[in-house]
């Protein structure tokens, strides 16, 4: 991967708080920063290191961008991980993926149904799944929980809103899911951090500055594909003003937004949707946006079941 200089703390968009906030002294600012600073440049350089996170996540990926093996070896590697399987195979017959109701109980099957990118966002919850129950990754449960949660609502607006565009609808899923594993990676290596750095104290202050272009940098290095990791980078960046049509970026920018106007009791913002350039790259309107919201709403419980939180 080409070497990137993230050692600068980019603009910081407004925050999203995991756990209570208390006065951060400048020691623990200033180790905060150097950490970040020391886990930008490693993943610039292509050293990507996440303890504890199974590596199903990438071996499928691998399986599937092959065109030889692809089925074949995507049933081989999710059939030696029966908890997956099962969740595969939920994810395929669950109403949000299976409209039809049309049951099914094979396991190449349900791959073929789902496709590259379904089965790809079924593994990335299975490994963070994994990840939440790790007993060296207790500390950071809690915040861990909260970013699936948010992760899971951001990639089903992205999913409804990728149908009004040219943008597959399943890579918009796959997009919303992982927006956040710049930060999911910050916390991990925080939890075997030295005691000086907390993810309760000044990094909480900071993440959200830095964790979109750590985001990059590690889909990169996992081998995802050009648009879905310049989405995760410029997910925050509300003047961005790509090509016509509107693309992955446009489509995340406004999922992350709404997800954040979920979880606000005054809702979506119509400052927001007229500063916001993507949402008029989308011809989204407040009133839509809304509508947005209420046909997003009551599949985040389905999602919640089938993927986990």
């Amino acid at each position: 991967m080409p070497s990137r200089n993230l050692s600068a703390e980019p603009p910081r968009p407004p925050p999203v708080a995991y756990g209570k906030s208390r006065t951060v002294s400048p020691e623990e600012r200033v180790s905060g920063y150097e950490f970040l600073q020391t886990l930008a440049a490693e993943v610039s350089k292509g050293n990507v290191n996440l303890p504890c996170f199974p590596d199903v996540v990438i071996r499928i990926r691998q399986a599937l961008e092959d065109p030889e093996t692809r089925v074949s070896q995507a049933v081989r590697i999710v059939g030696a991980e029966p908890r997956l399987a099962a969740r595969l195979l939920q994810t395929a017959n669950s109403v949000v993926f299976n409209p039809s109701g049309k049951q099914v109980t094979e396991l190449r099957t349900a791959i073929t149904r789902l496709g590259n990118r379904l089965v790809q966002s079924s593994a990335m919850a299975f490994a963070v799944q994994q990840l939440r129950l790790t007993p060296a990754l207790r500390s950071i449960s809690k915040p861990l929980k909260s970013l699936w949660e948010e992760s899971m609502a951001v990639a089903a607006i992205c999913h409804v809103v990728a149908r009004r565009t040219e943008v597959n609808p399943e890579e918009a899923f796959l997009a919303g899911l992982l927006h956040g594993i710049g930060r999911l990676y910050i916390m991990v290596r925080t939890a075997n951090a030295p005691q000086t750095v907390s993810i309760d104290s000044s990094l909480l202050q900071m993440i959200d500055g830095w964790h979109p272009s750590i985001g990059k940098a590690v889909l990169e290095n996992w081998g995802f594909s050009e648009a879905m990791a310049d989405a995760v980078a410029n997910q925050n960046v509300y003047d961005y003003g790509g090509k016509s049509p509107p693309d992955h970026t446009d489509v995340l920018i406004v999922g992350v937004v709404l997800a954040q106007a979920m979880r606000d009791p005054t809702g979506v913002r119509d400052a927001d949707v007229a500063m916001i350039k993507s949402f008029g790259r989308l011809a989204l309107t407040p009133d839509e946006c809304r509508l947005v919201l209420r046909h997003t709403e009551h599949q985040i419980s389905s999602l919640r079941s089938v993927l986990g939180c």
